[in-house]
């Protein structure tokens, strides 16, 4: 399988802070990759790397298409919720098409087929009947919903979703995995999530992101490497379809 993004020698901070340190990782063709690890371990410091949204950092991110090395890939972004300005005046209809804005010319209006794209997406999140609703008035699951439509819009060569399931109900979250699963047909996904249960159960490869970045190349992951590179004692548990973690007791905390 061909690499879409190559990084090498990765070094990054964050107020000042070593937060990523020599990171070497690859993101293939297809690949459904689910990035783990504790609280400011560089998760979404190394998202925003690849994103070009933090460019103070040391070493090489590379691109790849076709097996042809390109400036840049087309990537869809899903941020995580609490970076949303929800007082913003823009309907659910105008977010998700905001995400086609590189591709329309500063001279001339969205397409026909632009606006059919985002129709379609628009009852692909279940938002039918939205259309027209201000972002700030939106339950936290629907505001998801349209910020996902706007980061799959494009047609993207990789999906970077980070902490995609927060505020989104069960329902919707069977749905939101199933869906990612046709989209991965096609393209790349980065799945970013504090709750490993569900990343071990939906992607295909894993990378545990503590300073250092530790990679494993399938979702059988045992506890004890787990445990090693996350930083803390993990416990995992499956209760019917639906695993989770359990921290053990962290003595440093004991008095």
């Amino acid at each position: 399988m061909k690499p879409i993004i190559q990084i090498t020698g990765l070094n990054a901070a964050y107020d000042g802070k070593i937060v990523l340190n020599q990171v070497n990782l690859a993101v293939y063709e297809h690949d459904f990759l689910g990035i783990i690890g504790p609280n400011g371990g560089g998760k979404t410091t190394l998202i925003k790397c690849i994103l070009g949204l933090h460019q103070s950092y040391q070493g090489n991110i590379r691109f790849f298409k076709e097996g042809k090395e390109v400036p840049e890939l087309n990537m869809g972004y899903l941020p995580q919720y609490n970076n949303i300005d929800k007082k913003f005046p823009i309907s659910v209809y105008e977010v998700i098409l905001s995400g086609l804005s590189k591709q329309k010319s500063i001279f001339h209006r969205y397409s026909k087929e632009q606006h059919e794209q985002v129709r379609q997406l628009i009852t692909r999140m279940g938002l039918e009947g939205l259309e027209e609703r201000p972002i700030g008035s939106l339950s936290g699951g629907q505001l998801q919903r349209a910020l996902l439509g706007r980061a799959l819009v494009s047609n993207p060569e990789l999906v970077i979703l980070d902490e995609p399931n927060t505020y989104i109900d069960k329902r919707f979250e069977t749905k939101l995995y199933s869906l990612l699963e046709e989209i991965n047909k096609e393209r790349a996904i980065i799945l970013v999530s504090h709750d490993i249960g569900t990343v071990l159960k939906n992607v295909k490869t894993i990378a545990c992101v503590n300073e250092s970045v530790h990679y494993h190349p399938h979702t059988e992951v045992p506890t004890e490497w787990l445990e090693e590179h996350f930083g803390c004692p993990i416990e995992m548990l499956g209760h019917g379809t639906f695993p989770h973690r359990v921290l053990k007791c962290h003595h440093e905390h004991e008095s």
